[in-house]
Order: C-alpha cells, then sequence, then structure tokens
C-alpha cells in the first residue's frame, strides 16, 4: 500500500473533511480515528495527548480490544510506556512500530495471548510545525510491525490531524479572547452607568436624611440609602467577577483584594512557588470568589482564612471561616447555585471540590486542581 494510490488518496480526503467541519476536539479525532480504521489494514487506535512533563492523557480510542478496554480504558489511562518517554524525550520524530508496549503487555499477558489478538503497535507524534501534540497510535491483530507503506499513511493522517488540533487551538483562543473583550466592555458600561447611578441614589439618599425633620420620612430615605449600598456592593462584586483585578500581581494579592472590597480580611498562607497556567489561576480566582460571596451573605463573619499548596502536580485551596456554618447534604445534586459553581468549575479542569460544615462551627472548602 502506497500513499498516492486511488484509495489512500481518497481516504486522506475523507479524512481531511472530516478534520476541516468539526469543532469539537474529541469529536473530530474519534471521528478521524474511526475514518481512519474504515479505509485501512488498521484495526485499532488510541490517541494520547501528552503535556510539557511527560503526562500523557487519552482523548480518543477506536474499537479497543476489550482487554484494553476494560475498566474503563485503565491500561492506557494509567502509568508509563517506552513511546511516551520516547516522545516526551525528543526520540520519535516520524511513525515508527514499537516492539514492545508495556501496556498491552499488562492488559493481555502472553500467556492468554491467542490468535488473533493485538500483541504489538505502531506510533507517530501528532504535530504542527513545531509544536507537538501527543501520539496516535494504531494496531491490528497477529500483527508485530507494519509496512513502510501502511507508516507512511500513518504520517500523513497523522499530520492532517496535527494541522486540525493546531486550527481548533487557534479558534478557542480566539473565543476566549473575545469573551475577555466583551467581558471587558460589559464591566466597563456596568461601571460607567449603573455603578454610577447607585452612587448618585446613595448620595440623594443622605443628603434626604439630612435635610427632612419628620422622622417617617428620614427612615424612608435611610432604608433606601441602606438598600442602594447593598446594590452598589453587589454592583462592584459583579464588575470585580467580570474583569478581575489584581491577578496580574498575583493570585494571593487578587483574592485579598477581592476580599477587602467584599468587607472580608483574608489571611493567607502558601506552600510551594506558584508558577500556575494562567487557565488554573483564573479557574481558582473564580472559586475564591464565589466562596467569599458565600461568606459574606451566610456566615455572619469577616475573617476568612486561605490557604494554598502548589505542588509538582497540582494545586489545593482550602478556604475556611468560623461563621454561622450550615448542613450540607451530600446526596444532594445541587446543593446551591454557589456551591455547584465551584463544583463545576473545579471539574471542569479535572479537580474536586469537597465541604466540610456545621452549624456554629463555621465552614472549610478545599480544592484540589491538576496542572
Amino acid at each position: 500500500m502506497v500513499v498516492g494510490e486511488p484509495s489512500d488518496i481518497t481516504l486522506l480526503k475523507e479524512i481531511a473533511e472530516l478534520l476541516n467541519e468539526e469543532t469539537d476536539m474529541v469529536r473530530m479525532l474519534e471521528g478521524a480515528i474511526r475514518k481512519l480504521l474504515s479505509g485501512s489494514t488498521f484495526e485499532t487506535a488510541w490517541i494520547f495527548f501528552i503535556d510539557e512533563k511527560g503526562k500523557h492523557q487519552l482523548v480518543a480510542q477506536a474499537n479497543l480490544p476489550a482487554s484494553l478496554e476494560d475498566n474503563n480504558c485503565r491500561h492506557l489511562q494509567k502509568g508509563g510506556c517506552w513511546c511516551v518517554k520516547r516522545y516526551h524525550d525528543g526520540d520519535l520524530e516520524k511513525a515508527s512500530n514499537i516492539i514492545a508496549c508495556q501496556r498491552i503487555e499488562n492488559a493481555i499477558p502472553a500467556k492468554s495471548r491467542k490468535q488473533g489478538s493485538i500483541t504489538h503497535h505502531a506510533t507517530v507524534p501528532l504535530q504542527s510545525g513545531k509544536e507537538k501534540f501527543g501520539l496516535l497510535n494504531i494496531a491490528a491483530p497477529d500483527t508485530v510491525s507494519f509496512s513502510k507503506d501502511e507508516l507512511a499513511l500513518l504520517e500523513s493522517v497523522a499530520f492532517q490531524i496535527g494541522s486540525a488540533i493546531k486550527r481548533i487551538g487557534l479558534t478557542k483562543q480566539e473565543q476566549e479572547l473575545a469573551l475577555v473583550k466583551e467581558r471587558n466592555r460589559l464591566a466597563r458600561d456596568l461601571h460607567d452607568s449603573v455603578n454610577q447611578l447607585l452612587f448618585s441614589v446613595t448620595l440623594t439618599a443622605r443628603g434626604g436624611v439630612e435635610m427632612s425633620e419628620d422622622t417617617s420620612v428620614q427612615e424612608t430615605f435611610r432604608d433606601i440609602q441602606h438598600l442602594t449600598q447593598e446594590a452598589l456592593n453587589e454592583m462592584r462584586a459583579l464588575i470585580w467577577q467580570l474583569r478581575p483585578k489584581g491577578l496580574e500581581s498575583g493570585l494571593l494579592d487578587a483574592i485579598k483584594g477581592y476580599g477587602e472590597m467584599l468587607g472580608l480580611t483574608v489571611e493567607t498562607k502558601m506552600t510551594g512557588v506558584i508558577q500556575l497556567p494562567s487557565r488554573i489561576e483564573e479557574t481558582l480566582f473564580r472559586i475564591a470568589q464565589e466562596s467569599l460571596n458565600n461568606v459574606r451573605k451566610h456566615a455572619g463573619v469577616d475573617q476568612v482564612e486561605l490557604y494554598l499548596s502548589v505542588t509538582a502536580t497540582d494545586v489545593l485551596l482550602v478556604l475556611k471561616d468560623e461563621g454561622r456554618g450550615f448542613v450540607f447534604d451530600h446526596k444532594a445534586n445541587l446543593p446551591s447555585i454557589g456551591i455547584q459553581s465551584i463544583r463545576d468549575r473545579a471539574k471542569a479542569e479535572g479537580g474536586t471540590a469537597d465541604w466540610s460544615s456545621e452549624i456554629g462551627k463555621g465552614t472549610e472548602i478545599l480544592v484540589r486542581i491538576p496542572y
């Protein structure tokens, strides 16, 4: 099989069309490898994304044997292997036959292998220019190695997939930039219009208290002043949420600044060196925002303790108050909008969020996110 024959050209064209039409990363990758399997002698495929630290993530798979698919693809999800190590070390530059695969050996011990089983695989890096994303692995039953022509086809498909990954990444960056711009615009509009209007109402109500001699009228103006001040505080908090201030000076400073804006004193302790990806940093800031909002609204205290621990693999954020506390039903699907928001933000980054609270003894929130 030589790339350039009508069947291969048709297959590459069909894969290219699928890659160009799809906008969701996982659907795109799974669709591409399924198309590859249907038009070639390859029968099994899976894709790893691999980060700068050599940590891999299984992002797509197709037609895996039961032994590799077992227990949520445990043998592909966990542990190390030769091809991932070679990729991380920069020694894997083209499609290659892998002599021995630790993952297959662990999933299918030699004594359990039989005719028609997967024993080896080939691998090829996914990249666009000098930017590398991970590996495409393919296999077929009773196949120890693939021919040069088959590896050439694999390289052509990998080139297409790498270019598509780059395209989706750039599209996502553009969307995120557009979202940031829209948040900034909305924050400016709220500050310049609604925020200023509420401030003017507060001053007017204060003047009404001083000018009136009627006790009932004064009380009415005081109520207006109080409600308007509360609305003004809510508006300032909303503007902070739309356009985080202080992150350029560091995560802890930003959280402390937000707490001060809410009238809270945030005592911080930290272990490790904060060198987090901007995405993780903003997620932690948003989670801290929501937590501090809950303290201000429900805890009845103005002191909060915040602990941040950063290791080589993950970051732990703990926020603790000694306020009223609450009864939290862990079996509830939606305990509250605020708690669900924190949980969703942590989960979106592959992390977890847990609570510990007791009436009269405060609340502790623990968030752990890998990076």
